[in-house]
């Protein structure tokens, strides 16, 4: 459902800004209008700690003299403080240096079609509804077993906001969206054998939310499953990432092959193109359509079409991942991917976890990592983990303070199985992933 009022009010504004650009001796523009309401509340052991109500719009413009360009940005609207934000960015573009790749994406690349995406869907709940679900949720997680013994709290947030973005080859469109989400985390056990867990759902309309009742009581599950948990002794076995873990490994993937990465070269997957990266099962693509998906748009952050293509099939590396600066510094062409990626999806295998499980037979399963030990250069990969240790495919106990390393290069080469229990909460679409196996630092 848009208001297709508030959508017009922004293009004029951009409009404005757009038409300012020109007058000001700019060859090219382009400007963006965003404006965020939204509400998030928090209660702790049945209290209410927080109640935020948020309201904010921003605008920003960048400008082009030939090859030169400069950008700036303001949150108010006046008719003078928009003409200053284009003097300030056209004063910047001035002054700076050629970049004979900068500039405007082609006119032919643009988007023309809108379909409608279904992502707005507004929440109609006040504070005191919000703080009711929040503690329901959080009563349900504490009350689920004497062992749950402290609460770092629920939270509800609910957000809207409309984004319109046009240029000066004639492109001006805007969209409305929403995103809500309920979380809990909580904690088990006594001194020193604390442990904590979490667990949250995320939708654009709150009709797909997890109830409080669902949220509340995988909280509390994934946290007492983590009671008593030991160490492993150093060893070499296959470890299986849990799917919300899984997205982390194909991001880190995504990551080597988008433009900024590659021109840089500063990728492990450098020269790449064309080349076998994972095994021939594998297949990512994108899915930029997908009704109510919340990475479902038709045209990236530059008003580049998007569309449905594949990036990886039968194990082959078949795109980059590009906006227009970095395409062109690649010799290449947009791949509408200026802000990122659209419903990555990896296409998921036959199995399901418990399936997942019985494939990874014995080995580690990792449901947290910590640390930022990725070398996007190397491909390095060294993070701190925690999870399970399963045996003839039956979780046996829960594991702690170990480290699991590999190189992703041939992590990723080594990819046995992806699992059909794909997490929706996310942009990155992905089941769970079992590897061959990887090297476990612990006792």
């Amino acid at each position: 459902m848009q208001n297709q009022e508030e959508i017009n009010r922004l293009k004029n504004v951009v409009q404005q800004l757009l038409d300012e650009a020109k007058q000001q001796g700019a060859s090219g523009a382009e400007a963006a209008f965003s404006v965020d309401n939204g509400l998030s509340v928090s209660a702790r052991l049945g209290e209410v700690e927080t109640v935020e109500y948020h309201c904010d719009q921003g605008i920003g413009v960048t400008v082009y003299f030939g090859q030169k360009k400069g950008s700036a940005s303001t949150n108010d609207i006046s008719a003078d403080s928009l003409k200053e934000t284009v003097k300030a960015a056209c004063s910047i573009a001035r002054y700076a240096s050629d970049d004979a790749y900068s500039g405007l994406p082609d006119a032919e690349l643009l988007a023309t079609e809108f379909p409608d995406l279904d992502l707005n869907h507004p929440w109609d709940i006040d504070a005191e509804q919000a703080i009711s679900i929040a503690i329901e949720c959080e009563n349900i997680a504490r009350g689920y077993d004497k062992a749950i013994s402290n609460s770092e709290g629920a939270s509800v947030n609910t957000h809207q906001g409309t984004r319109v973005f046009g240029n000066s080859l004639g492109f001006l469109q805007g969209y409305q969206s929403s995103r809500h989400s309920l979380s809990c985390s909580v904690l088990a056990g006594s001194g020193d054998a604390m442990q904590r867990d979490y667990w949250y759902s995320v939708a654009r309309n709150a009709a797909g939310l997890e109830s409080a009742r669902q949220v509340g009581e995988k909280t509390a599950q994934r946290t007492l499953a983590r009671l008593n948990a030991r160490s492993l002794s150093t060893r070499q076995c296959p470890v299986l990432f849990a799917s919300e873990m899984a997205s982390g490994l194909i991001g880190a993937l995504i990551g080597a092959i988008s433009g900024g990465s590659l021109y840089r070269k500063s990728s492990f997957l450098l020269d790449t193109l064309d080349t076998q990266i994972l095994p021939d099962f594998v297949r990512i693509h994108e899915q930029p359509f997908l009704r109510g998906a919340l990475g479902s748009a038709s045209y990236d952050s530059e008003g580049v079409a998007t569309r449905a293509r594949d990036i990886v099939s039968d194990g082959i590396l078949r795109s980059y991942i590009l906006s227009t600066y970095s395409a062109r510094k690649l010799g290449m062409q947009t791949t509408g991917n200026a802000g990122g990626v659209h419903n990555l999806t990896v296409e998921p295998g036959s199995n399901d976890f418990a399936g997942m499980l019985k494939l990874l037979d014995t080995g580690l399963l990792v449901t947290e990592l910590m640390g930022q030990g990725v070398n996007r250069v190397t491909g390095d990969y060294s993070r701190g983990a925690s999870g399970f240790w399963v045996e003839n495919g039956v979780v046996q106990y829960p594991v702690q303070e170990i480290t699991i390393a590999g190189n992703l290069k041939s992590m990723l080469r080594n990819i046995v199985a992806i699992g059909n229990d794909v997490d929706l909460r996310g942009n990155i679409r992905v089941g769970s992933i079992l590897l061959e196996q990887m090297a476990i630092a612990g006792e």
